[in-house]
């Protein structure tokens, strides 16, 4: 290799060289990879990477984030070229390693830069604008229930401007929306005009509620695992923000009255209203097309589909290695989707093998429930949503005692009351899955009515219309 550079147009990283030309070149990351294209002329060889991706079927993205290593076959990369901001991202070159970040200027990525923002946007007193300030899993996603009420915003509320907090261009956003990247100075405007806040998960960095300006929490799911207060242990410094946090939302959203009842406890007796309308994410189960969903992940028609999704764990990053999707993709005769909850997304990598699909950056669950024909999980809280489909469960629990006795606890009894098996390693699993899923009717049956009763495919329009009629959103 002779030289190295960046280029807007694309944008791309471009590396050349002498002699013959390289049989392939690969830009490697844990999440996504880049195809490079080779061409020769002249006793030399280049190749140029796209910094951009498709996944699922969707247009050209800019990479996400993170580390993606240079592979040219027969020739070592390395090079130095310094940050450079490239429209969509920027990116810069150490040894055989790109480093790919968000297109927020350097200048702002150091603590006294972000201090800076953060006391402009405490002192903010621009007016509040018509508008609703998104973010879902920390701005990794634009999913779950803020993504189903964006839909229903912009259906009932067309004037007003729709922000979502992404951490760089790779997240997409809804048509129509406005995308902030997170430590941006307009990411710190936005989530300081927008009238109405919309959350899934803590609010992040400093924030002062203004005068007039409101925050749903939805939250991410019915719990099993204690959460919150109610997790193993008194840590002072976890109550003291447990206890800051609660007190910055004004309502909170509930799929259920048992999960209302968990939440506002574990959440500092939250005193403030508990809406529980069933979960708007859940929409989808009802309404969605399966079939739509699985041509985007290029699931043949007549296939059965079996989604694999466990739950984080305290003491590790990365997805539990309960099973192995390669054998289960033979012996079940099915295409695996392996889905890490979002906590693994960023320490993990994608799995692969024949007739398995890894799932994990896939932006919304929903519709990987909705493609699924069964549900192997543990823990996760997908277990609730997945009931509203009336498919099949399994619980593949290797370590129930460890988990709930030392690890995190739960709240109620999972053997006693699951509406699938519980086992243990891969042989009972596939025991399990061969077995007629009718033994565990009657469970399923108490399952749905205790947990989905208010899963009709409505939920968000309930929810927006309540938003409405507290004049959060204009209409008309």
């Amino acid at each position: 290799m002779t030289t190295a550079r960046f280029e807007q147009d694309g944008p791309a990283l471009v590396v050349e060289g002498e002699g013959d030309a390289p049989a392939s070149a690969r830009l490697e990351g844990s999440r996504a990879a880049v195809e490079g294209a080779v061409s020769a002329s002249g006793g030399g060889w280049s190749v140029r990477f796209a910094l951009v991706a498709a996944r699922w079927g969707g247009p050209e993205r800019p990479l996400p984030s993170g580390r993606y290593r240079v592979a040219v076959a027969g020739a070592e990369l390395d090079a130095t070229l310094p940050v450079e901001m490239l429209g969509t991202l920027r990116a810069q070159l150490d040894g055989d390693t790109v480093l790919v970040g968000p297109p927020v200027d350097p200048v702002y990525d150091g603590g006294e830069a972000q201090g800076s923002l953060e006391r402009r946007y405490l002192s903010h007193t621009a007016p509040l604008e018509d508008a609703v300030f998104f973010e879902s899993f920390y701005g990794r996603s634009a999913s779950c229930n803020p993504l189903a009420l964006d839909r229903e915003i912009a259906l009932r509320a067309p004037g007003v401007t729709r922000y979502w907090s992404v951490v760089d261009l790779s997240v997409a956003v809804p048509d129509g929306a406005v995308a902030v990247v997170e430590g941006s100075p307009e990411w710190w405007r936005a989530r300081s005009v927008a009238k109405l806040v919309i959350v899934n998960d803590w609010l992040r960095r400093a924030f002062a509620r203004r005068d007039g300006q409101r925050v749903l929490q939805t939250w991410h799911g019915t719990p099993l695992k204690r959460l919150a207060l109610h997790r193993k242990g008194f840590a002072p410094r976890r109550w003291g923000a447990v206890i800051k946090e609660s007190r910055r939302w004004d309502v909170l959203l509930a799929q259920n009255p048992y999960a209302a009842r968990i939440l506002a406890r574990a959440y500092a007796f939250f005193r403030k209203p508990v809406w529980v309308e069933g979960y708007p994410r859940n929409d989808a189960l009802v309404t969605g097309d399966p079939l739509a969903v699985r041509e985007r992940l290029g699931i043949e028609p007549g296939e059965r589909v079996l989604l694999y999704a466990p739950t984080w764990r305290d003491d590790r990053d990365e997805i539990v290695a309960f099973i192995d999707p390669a054998r289960l993709a033979v012996e079940a005769d099915a295409v695996v989707l392996v889905r890490g909850h979002s906590r693994t997304l960023i320490p993990g990598r994608d799995v692969a093998g024949p007739r398995v699909v890894d799932v994990t950056a896939y932006p919304d669950t929903s519709e990987l429930l909705l493609a699924a024909d069964a549900l192997i999980t543990d823990y996760s809280s997908v277990m609730f949503d997945f009931s509203v489909t009336g498919k099949p469960m399994y619980f593949l629990v290797p370590d129930l005692a460890h988990y709930r006795g030392a690890l995190r606890g739960f709240y109620f009894d999972l053997a006693a009351r699951a509406p699938g098996p519980l086992v243990q390693d891969m042989d009972g699993l596939l025991a399990a899955l061969a077995a007629d899923p009718a033994e565990y009717a009657e469970r399923y049956a108490a399952w749905r009515r205790a947990f989905n009763a208010r899963e009709d495919g409505r939920a968000a329009e309930r929810v927006v219309a309540r938003l409405i009629d507290q004049g959060l959103l204009p209409v008309g």
